[in-house]
């Protein structure tokens, strides 16, 4: 047995409390499955598709089958949830006035896939009223995605608040231990351990995005407060000048411009919500013209720990997919 003063702090209660898991070492689970169905139904009820044909609305979760939980080792979280989900729908047609219902179902919404490999499947009853099977398909197949995205979004933040407990260990020992932990890191995006904001365990994230667009017309993207909350599909708050404001998400992501050179670089203090408070990272995005393409460079230093993968998530599916269909969409209007 150690002394007193001796051995991994990682093991060590002490000072805390409530005694429990110092520096988030130990194996900690907590069942989401409850929340996650309330959840789900919030998220998924109630949505509206309109088009051409008509407008479809999305009615009650009937079906709500499976179970989720988000657990905590050595200062991550790990999530499993696996689902088969059922939800009604009603719509009118617009020429006939003819009212039409069917159901929509997502057979297995889990962990082991992306929400846009994820199985959707539409049916309606018998009778005519295809044209409004044809608008679910299509752009009710869309905002399920999306509905999906913020149930799993909720799940990664809002559900797992409290979760990664403050430390007791000197901040230098507690970059120690994340060293030793970060083999399993991603090949393809090197990080490096750094502290920015409030002393808090943090990593560099890199990554990088080839766009079908001018560099130009990238950097009005992120710029353009028109075009941000196209991709976002939020309304968002964008001051694009140095120490100008920035908003997005509801809310959920937020900071300010520090540096902008058009065309080339935007330099951002950006934090997520559910972050430590007052705790900022720094996202370089770097524009790199390929002539009808445009490489994005990203840099985001600051990232805590626990947040990585969120924060991968964020910029991978809420920036960079939605970014390529807004282009996409700009694409198929000119044509």
């Amino acid at each position: 047995m150690a002394k007193w003063g001796q051995g991994d702090p990682r093991w060590i209660v002490e000072e805390r409390a409530d005694a429990t898991n110092v520096n988030n070492w130990h194996w900690t689970e907590r069942d989401a499955t409850a929340w996650s169905k309330s959840k789900l139904k919030e998220v998924l009820e109630g949505l509206v598709v309109e088009g051409a044909a008509g407008r479809c609305e999305t009615g009650d979760l009937k079906h709500v089958e499976g179970e989720a939980s988000c657990s905590s080792r050595k200062g991550r979280l790990i999530f499993f949830y696996e689902w088969n989900l059922r939800l009604s729908w009603k719509g009118t047609v617009k020429e006939s006035g003819e009212k039409h219902k069917g159901s929509v179902e997502i057979p297995n919404l889990s962990e082991e896939n992306e929400v846009d490999d994820t199985e959707i499947n539409v049916s309606k009853k018998k009778g005519e009223g295809d044209v409004l099977k044809d608008l679910m398909r299509t752009e009710g197949t869309m905002k399920v995605r999306e509905a999906l995205r913020d149930y799993l979004k909720a799940l990664k933040t809002e559900f797992t608040l409290g979760m990664i407990l403050p430390t007791k260990a000197p901040v230098g020992q507690e970059l120690a231990a994340e060293r030793r932990l970060s083999g399993n890191i991603m090949q393809d995006s090197p990080h490096s351990l750094d502290i920015v904001g409030v002393k808090i365990p943090t990593v560099k994230i890199l990554m990088k995005e080839t766009f079908n667009s001018t560099a130009d017309e990238l950097y009005g993207i992120f710029t353009t407060k028109e075009l941000v909350q196209k991709f976002s599909k939020r309304p968002a708050v964008i001051e694009a000048e140095k120490g100008g404001k920035l908003q997005m998400f509801d809310g959920c992501v937020s900071g300010e411009y520090a540096e902008l050179i058009p065309s080339q670089r935007i330099v951002l203090k950006w934090r997520c919500r559910n972050w430590p408070d007052e705790h900022y990272a720094t996202v370089a995005l770097n524009f790199k013209d390929l002539a009808a393409q445009t490489e994005l460079q990203l840099e985001c230093k600051g990232v805590p720990v626990s947040n990585e993968d969120s924060t991968r998530q964020c910029w991978k599916k809420q920036y960079f997919e939605e970014i390529h269909i807004l282009l996409q969409q700009s694409k198929d209007s000119t044509e």
